[in-house]
């Protein structure tokens, strides 16, 4: 059964960005060799954590979302508990309500976008 997924992972903050990036080309791969269609991926960037994990006070945190057959799920979480730069991961299938926020995000109609395009319509208006 194929289902949607967001999964975010928490990398290690010493990781270079080559290094980042070809983490994130493997775990790609992986997915795509198990036919999941990516529907977008996000890199927030370096975060502070609540606490610290294997004595790291920050982390490298990266989302992906994507559809695939839940068998792969256990084969990609195995995967991540392998990888010694990854400090934490969560996968969640998302519901109707979490795939429609994600598409109304992507569209703009939340978040930061929604509050800019607010204000430069107000902008445009008193013009």
């Amino acid at each position: 059964m194929i289902n949607n997924y967001e999964t975010v992972i928490i990398f290690s903050p010493v990781l270079g960005e080559d290094d980042l990036n070809k983490a994130v080309k493997k775990y790609k791969k992986l997915l795509q060799d198990h036919d999941a269609t990516i529907v977008e991926e996000r890199n927030w960037g370096l975060k502070q954590l609540a606490y610290p994990i294997m004595a790291k006070s920050n982390g490298i945190y990266y989302i992906i979302e994507f559809t695939v057959d839940t068998q792969a799920i256990a084969k990609l979480e195995v995967e991540y508990k392998r990888d010694e730069n990854i400090l934490r991961f969560l996968t969640t299938a998302l519901d109707k309500y979490g795939i429609e926020y994600n598409d109304k995000r992507r569209a703009g109609l939340v978040g930061k976008e929604r509050k800019n395009r607010a204000a430069s319509s107000t902008q445009t208006t008193e013009a």
